[in-house]
């Protein structure tokens, strides 16, 4: 074979090796910037809040509040715990206030303190019947009547609208609105806005049958209470979704928050998490807030007056929103 024969053939081994060696070695073709070939998966213990619909619409007016509240947890004993992965996948996901801490204790005197702006000098948690626990003061239904916004208060394994006695399950005392008179004095509108969990569900069909304002309380078993982390945490994983899924959250700015009543005698630091499309993302806030914090960012997006001093006072928690 002479030299200009094998020269011609080395130049195309050259022309065709080359180039394709220059490009597995750029950037793009870099196998570590390639995609997965297989899909990644979730632990079924660890279901992911990235399966849920991205947020629709991020601007805009505030069209719906949901606020879950579960019991009795200091956020040192859900943050970071491996037995709630859908808890603190929602907080990486979303916005997390990492010093939000409950006014005082026991149980009922912080769900007053969220909802009406005060504890009433209420210090035990006692029954509402016979008119020795009530507060008597403004309170967040007023409000929202006032401004025409619709809201209902949502109470798992409570037998029929405004039950005002404890059952296995469900508890008064996780119940504010029922320390209301301004609520309890008119059964009928007792009974549409005071319901068991089991409606929110239908509710949640339209952009109209979800109210502006919900607050849901889980059963003394799936709120923690009674229960394990880990049950409290499969009930949210359950939920949760539902709610973000939803033509509320799909198709307009809604804000979810998940927190707790109160801590533990030692530190009264509680877990608090914003969802949603209202949420802003991967975010979290070292600013001490408290309860009424949360009432008075739900006062501020819709232009609520402060019912007390102390909401008027508390700092608004709008650096969790977007």
């Amino acid at each position: 074979m002479s030299r200009r024969i094998r020269a011609a053939g080395l130049a195309v081994i050259i022309a065709v090796i080359v180039p394709a060696l220059l490009a597995g070695c750029s950037v793009g073709g870099d196998s570590r910037n390639r995609p997965a070939t297989v899909p990644a998966t979730h632990s079924p213990s660890a279901p992911s809040p990235a399966a849920s619909p991205a947020p629709a619409v991020s601007s805009g007016p505030l069209a719906h509040i949901v606020i879950i509240v579960d019991e009795n947890k200091p956020a040192t004993s859900v943050i970071g715990n491996a037995a709630a992965p859908y808890l603190n996948g929602l907080a990486r996901t979303y916005a997390q206030a990492t010093h939000y801490s409950a006014i005082t204790h026991p149980s009922l005197p912080n769900y007053l303190a969220l909802t009406s702006g005060t504890t009433a000098g209420i210090t035990t948690d006692c029954n509402p019947p016979g008119g020795s626990c009530l507060v008597t003061g403004p309170n967040l239904a007023q409000a929202l009547d006032r401004a025409h916004r619709s809201w209902k208060m949502y109470a798992e394994s409570m037998p029929a609208p405004c039950t005002t006695a404890n059952t296995d399950l469900y508890a008064v005392k996780h119940n504010p609105f029922l320390y209301f008179p301004s609520v309890t004095d008119d059964p009928a509108s007792c009974a549409a806005h005071d319901v068991p969990y089991s409606q929110l569900e239908a509710d949640l069909a339209t952009t109209t049958s979800l109210p502006d304002f919900s607050f849901v309380s889980p059963n003394l078993c799936d709120d923690m209470h009674n229960c394990s982390v880990a049950t409290g945490d499969a009930w949210l994983a359950s939920a949760v979704p539902r709610i973000l899924s939803s033509p509320a959250f799909t198709k307009q700015r809604s804000l979810l928050v998940v927190t707790f009543d109160e801590g533990d005698a030692a530190d009264n630091v509680i877990p608090c998490v914003f969802a949603g499309p209202a949420a802003r993302p991967q975010t979290s806030s070292a600013t001490p807030f408290t309860h009424y914090s949360l009432l008075r960012t739900v006062e501020d997006a819709w232009g609520l007056p402060p019912l007390t001093a102390e909401d008027a006072a508390a700092t608004p928690m709008t650096a969790l929103l977007r």
